[in-house]
């Protein structure tokens, strides 16, 4: 039971290495505490390959026991969470099936004791050679931290009082051929987290947790619209324009039409065809796609709900703003108040409200129309101006000395009209774009406007912003206008950036599954 190393001087510092098969990595983690990070890189693959050596020759035991490690359908009794509430008045439950991974092991001789977790919890099991058999047995001793079992047997409690199922059935369902991460700190790596989010959900509850509240966030808020008289939609995601959002496309290729296409930035525009069609309520959970950088709070691929309200307006989507987000909270999280980066912020409607101008007035102390006052602000914070107009400049500086002061859920509204293409003007005021941004936690999380429908007025905004390039123009939309678009109120919340705020993490990729990294080398 004992397995020596003996490994190159250069990289152990000729250290010897000698310990269990379950407690490999970690003493060479301990032996190479100083080493290089090439060295310690090194050291790992080292220690996994000879421990899937050891695994793989497990493999063939099994199959030479005439045992199938790769196993077949199979229904538990139930997930173990409810299995852990059939027990109860201290009457033991016979015929109990369980089914998942086996995350701890403690065996003596002819007892053993393991943990199986699921998707819901996490259950002890009772091995005993008298109860499994001789064959159950030899299987049970081939099997390692990691492997995806199914036991049977009766559910009661050992003499200490811990819930047990007392196996005397034992099938195995798949063969970890792969050590798991150190149980009790799981994955310390950051970078492994992500590029390998399989080992991440195995070893963190906390994890598992968050994707599973995400997923719940998302189901709250289909309910909220549907019950609402919305309907779901799905829009292209390969786009001739690039349109509905001033961002950077990526471009890709359609070969059987030798046809150049975007990656959408943003459903709007084919979603407004669809008010025009008569369909007056409408939304999508969507994929959008921008190829600009990766920061704490953006991924180039990333999801948002955007929906649109024929006969709504600016007013009617910070009502429903105020009541997705606040009934998400009170859905998943059974409350309104949250904890994001250390401050509590109470989501309880009705939300602050300030005008873009007096934000920028109250914390960078500019008027964005004042050029020399905007331009000097920006050199002060250190934003390059070079091509950027006023206004530009001063949604620039807008972003690095509002923002952040933004905890408590706010609408900031009325944004310039340069900054709005797609929205409506004020009467009074036609440099005012009737329009919000919602921040709660110092992070933008929405984006509404009043939307313009006057086909005329919308040509001659997308000539202004394309430079007048007729090839950036998607003439189909303005087209569409032209049939009659109702008055509408839209909205865009960011689904990363809510189960953020929802479940206090700081960082986007905490809340995406596959975040997108640079390939390993």
């Amino acid at each position: 039971s004992k397995l020596r190393l003996n490994v190159p001087p250069m990289v152990f510092s000729g250290a010897t290495v000698k310990c269990s098969h379950l407690a490999v990595l970690k003493q060479i983690i301990n032996v190479t505490a100083g080493a290089s990070p090439r060295e310690r890189s090194l050291n790992g693959r080292l220690m996994s390959d000879k421990l899937r050596d050891d695994r793989i020759a497990k493999l063939e035991k099994i199959k030479a026991l005439s045992i199938d490690p790769w196993g077949r359908r199979y229904e538990p009794t139930a997930p173990i969470a409810d299995i852990r509430g059939m027990y109860h008045d201290e009457r033991p439950v016979p015929g109990v099936k369980v089914v998942g991974r086996m995350i701890a092991n403690r065996r003596q001789g002819k007892l053993g004791f393991i943990n199986i977790q699921d998707r819901t919890g996490i259950i002890q099991g009772m091995m005993r050679l008298d109860a499994l058999g001789e064959e159950a047995y030899s299987l049970y001793k081939l099997l390692d931290v990691g492997d995806i079992i199914a036991i049977e047997g009766e559910l009661g409690t050992t003499r200490t009082g811990e819930l047990t199922i007392f196996a005397e059935k034992l099938i195995i369902m798949s063969k970890s051929l792969r050590p798991m991460p150190e149980k009790y700190h799981g994955l310390r790596d950051i970078e492994i987290r992500y590029r390998q989010r399989y080992l991440d959900l195995i070893s963190s509850e906390e994890s598992r947790r968050t994707f599973i509240n995400r997923s719940l966030i998302i189901r709250h808020i289909r309910k909220h619209l549907d019950d609402d008289g919305f309907i779901e939609v799905e829009t292209p995601m390969m786009h001739t324009v690039a349109g509905g959002a001033a961002a950077v496309p990526f471009t890709t290729h359609h070969k059987a039409l030798d046809l150049d296409l975007f990656l959408r930035i943003a459903p709007e525009l084919h979603l407004k065809r669809l008010l025009v069609g008569g369909l007056e309520r409408v939304y999508e959970i969507n994929r959008n796609f921008r190829n600009e950088g990766i920061s704490q709070r953006h991924n180039p691929e990333f999801t948002m709900l955007e929906l649109y309200q024929a006969f709504g307006d600016l007013d009617v989507m910070m009502d429903l703003c105020e009541a997705l987000v606040s009934g998400c909270a009170q859905a998943v999280m059974g409350t309104m108040k949250v904890t994001c980066d250390g401050q509590e912020i109470d989501l309880s409607p009705p939300w602050k409200r300030i005008d873009y101008a007096d934000a920028l007035e109250q914390y960078a102390g500019i008027d964005f129309r004042d050029e020399a006052a905007v331009m000097e602000a920006a050199r002060k914070h250190n934003i390059p101006t070079d091509g950027l107009s006023t206004i530009e400049a001063a949604d620039k500086v807008f972003g690095v000395t509002v923002d952040h002061n933004l905890v408590q859920p706010t609408f900031v509204l009325h944004h310039p009209s340069a900054l709005s293409p797609l929205s409506k003007v004020l009467d009074d005021d036609p440099e005012i774009g009737i329009r919000f941004e919602a921040f709660i936690g110092g992070i933008e999380l929405a984006n509404a406007y009043t939307e313009l429908n006057d086909p005329l007025e919308q040509a001659e905004r997308f000539k202004n912003q394309s430079g007048g390039d007729p090839g950036a123009l998607d003439g189909d939309f303005i087209l569409a206008l032209e049939h009659g678009l109702p008055p509408a109120g839209g909205m865009g919340i960011g689904i990363d950036r809510l189960a953020m705020i929802l479940l206090d993490k700081q960082q986007i990729r905490d809340v995406i599954l596959f975040p997108l990294l640079r390939p390993e080398s």
